[in-house]
């Protein structure tokens, strides 16, 4: 049987359907264009059962594929961690690291089976322990939505304010990802959720970027954390506007005052709506001749934005331009006059 057999075997949990001469450690290890073993998909699909005791060692489950990933990764990952001999759940073996830093505590958090870990392996600084991106494993559970299963003993307050590389807190992630409803309630506190990354985004930005502002809880939407500026001036309702989820905040807390608030450039979020075609997500109560006509630092207006980026449709009637006359028709083409902008 060729390498190819054996790894659709080892993927369709057929292996033990193979003659015992076929199942040798040298066929089981050797890799495809990716560099993964048999091994590998065994671990991934569940099939290390089906594996010769005598090829389950550790030189041959922490192999690497060309990405660094073992066979144990995948094991860890994919819950399958029952299956590897447990003498090699050592904390040696799980904390291998792949070409990127992730270990296989870090896949088995990311697939929600810390479970598997033997006991006394988890510990405050092993779940702190970080990828090269600064991941740990909270921030590996906050992104994949695996929260939920996570020891509830390491959620703390000096753990979910970890920072990654970037400054990121698992809080971060998890809103960002719609997993902050994981997030025990009386973790969910200003100071936590008001963490800046390294540029200064709190997990209101995050929120409002991802469309998950739904998550805050509401008597954090609050007009000052509503305009925290990010080190280049984006606010989390500059954010919300231009992403499309202003519907997500009250309508008792978007307030005229939260859409003329101002960036670094001098846009409103009632610009960035403007822009990105979100102005029929803001009461129309709020759209009048003084917010709609209010000024950026160049000028420019949110009726002229939308009828410049196509969403003249989205403005009330009163502020659609009306058709240029016969004249200022001729005018305009022979660019003595400008087209109507709002």
């Amino acid at each position: 049987m060729d390498q190819t057999d054996l790894h659709a075997a080892a993927r369709d949990g057929t292996l033990s359907q193979l003659a015992s001469a076929v199942l040798t450690a040298e066929n089981l290890t050797k890799g495809n264009a990716s560099g993964n073993t048999p091994l590998h998909l065994a671990a991934k699909y569940g099939a290390l059962s089906q594996v010769p005791a005598a090829v389950l060692t550790a030189e041959n489950l922490l192999r690497k594929n060309d990405a660094g990933y073992s066979p144990l990764h995948l094991a860890a990952r994919h819950g399958h961690l029952a299956q590897v001999p447990a003498a090699l759940l050592t904390r040696a073996n799980l904390l291998i690291r792949s070409n990127s830093g992730y270990t296989p505590l870090h896949q088995a958090a990311a697939g929600g089976h810390l479970d598997q870990v033997p006991a006394g392996l988890l510990s405050a600084e092993t779940i702190l322990i970080k990828t090269d991106h600064g991941n740990t494993l909270l921030h590996m559970a906050a992104e994949h939505g695996t929260l939920d299963r996570f020891p509830k003993i390491f959620l703390t307050h000096e753990t979910l304010i970890t920072p990654n590389i970037s400054g990121e807190t698992m809080l971060h992630v998890a809103v960002f990802n719609g997993h902050l409803d994981q997030v025990p309630r009386e973790l969910l506190t200003a100071e936590n959720l008001l963490t800046k990354t390294a540029n200064h985004d709190t997990c209101l930005h995050a929120a409002a970027i991802a469309g998950h502002l739904d998550q805050i809880p509401v008597e954090f939407l609050t007009h000052d954390n509503l305009v925290r500026p990010s080190k280049s001036g984006h606010t989390p309702i500059h954010a919300a506007a231009e992403s499309g989820y202003l519907n997500q905040i009250p309508c008792d807390r978007l307030t005229i005052d939260l859409l003329i608030s101002r960036n670094d450039f001098g846009d409103t979020p009632l610009h960035a709506a403007a822009v990105e075609g979100h102005l029929k997500d803001i009461p129309r109560e709020l759209l009048n001749r003084a917010t709609m006509t209010i000024r950026n630092y160049n000028g420019g207006i949110p009726i002229g934005a939308a009828i410049r980026y196509g969403y003249a449709n989205q403005l009330p009637e009163e502020f659609v331009p009306k058709p240029p006359a016969v004249l200022q028709k001729f005018l305009i083409k022979i660019g003595a006059s400008r087209p109507p902008r709002g």
